[in-house]
């Protein structure tokens, strides 16, 4: 139904081009959280796969409500408030709510737009203080973090994602590839932003297209090599956050779905849900280049707070002076580190590797 209303759409504004849906991930099949219980190992069904969340009952984790949904999605009824917590941890420290898409479509191969539409609120917003103390446990406190990692939308090799607390400006929602920043915008609260991912599994390039609100999805990112790859059920929708603290986060999210091409720029057919410009960018949008550094190392650095090491991570591991590349939560993932002599709070007696 949502591939027959953007078709009509089409019609009647002809700088819309639209694809063929291969898999929805509508909200439209779920009526309240529990709905999202009936997916098993053993009972594979709906539009997703939910394991990986926390202990607690799963109307902790997710909520359905017309109120969470981009209002341009009118064949949607619903949008979905994803939230973590302290408890929300899955194989590992990290607080991670995620849903993966339950399919039998090919969703790695050819040229796929894979979409989706964001939020957050300045109620349960994602962004919460990290103090860090001295080595040898003392109370001295030596500073504050305004912002922690977050991973939103990823592949489970992150050739490409979205992240929030890292970056140039870790305010910005960013999108990476190969935990390399090439754009970002202001993640406004009750502001609606739009993605499709642009993925080409045959050329091995990703680039990126954006608007917010109800605006025509624009492309903010020429594709650009990556080592692309999926088995069609290890994109992530939801949010993993690197370290457990206090506190709620609530993400909102609908308008997901993967076609192959021409992309559908259209956002839903209503109005309303945000401005009505394109996100800005804090890095070109054609022809986006590695962050400056004052290291003398050569290639790609990583940046304070972006990922530097860890299981299967393939991008840089030099980290751009004067950090250092710290093992948050070893052997998965390690990240550039504004106090090289020191470590997070919560793993202050952690090995931690040095930057090449």
């Amino acid at each position: 139904m949502v591939a027959l209303t953007w078709a009509v759409l089409s019609a009647f504004t002809l700088a819309v081009r639209a694809g063929t849906t291969l898999w929805s991930g509508s909200f439209n099949p779920f009526t309240t959280a529990a709905d999202f219980d009936k997916w098993s190992w053993s009972n594979q069904v709906g539009p997703y796969q939910w394991y990986i969340h926390g202990s607690q009952p799963t109307s902790r984790y997710l909520a359905l409500s017309p109120s969470y949904k981009n209002p341009a999605h009118a064949t949607e009824n619903n949008g979905l408030k994803l939230s973590i917590d302290s408890t929300s941890t899955w194989n590992s420290q990290f607080e991670r709510s995620e849903l993966i898409p339950q399919t039998t479509a090919n969703l790695g191969s050819g040229n796929l737009f894979y979409h989706f539409s964001v939020k957050r609120s300045a109620t349960n917003a994602p962004d919460v203080s990290l103090i860090f103390a001295s080595r040898d446990g003392s109370a001295d406190i030596r500073g504050s973090k305004s912002t922690l990692e977050h991973q939103v939308c990823f592949f489970e090799s992150h050739f490409t994602e979205l992240k929030y607390g890292v970056g140039s400006n870790p305010t910005n929602l960013v999108w990476m590839v190969s935990g390399v920043e090439k754009w970002s915008t202001p993640f406004t609260p009750d502001a609606w932003f739009n993605f499709a991912y642009d993925i080409n599994f045959s050329a091995g390039t990703v680039g990126l297209w954006a608007s917010t609100g109800s605006s025509p999805l624009t492309k903010v990112v020429q594709n650009i090599a990556a080592s692309t790859s999926t088995n069609s059920a290890d994109w992530h929708l939801g949010v993993l956050r690197l370290v457990n603290g206090p506190g709620t986060e609530d993400w909102y999210f609908s308008g997901v779905f993967v076609e192959n091409g021409p992309i559908t720029t259209t956002i839903g057919s209503g109005t309303g849900g945000g401005t009505t410009t394109p996100p800005t960018s804090s890095s070109s949008t054609t022809t986006p280049t590695t962050p400056t550094t004052t290291t003398t190392a050569t290639g790609p650095t990583q940046t304070q707070w972006g990922q530097c090491g860890g299981n299967g991570y393939t991008g840089p591991t030099v980290c751009a002076s004067p950090y250092t590349c710290v093992a948050v939560s070893p052997p998965y993932y390690s990240q550039a580190s504004v106090l090289p002599h020191d470590s997070l709070f919560l793993e202050a007696e952690r090995n931690q590797p040095q930057c090449q």
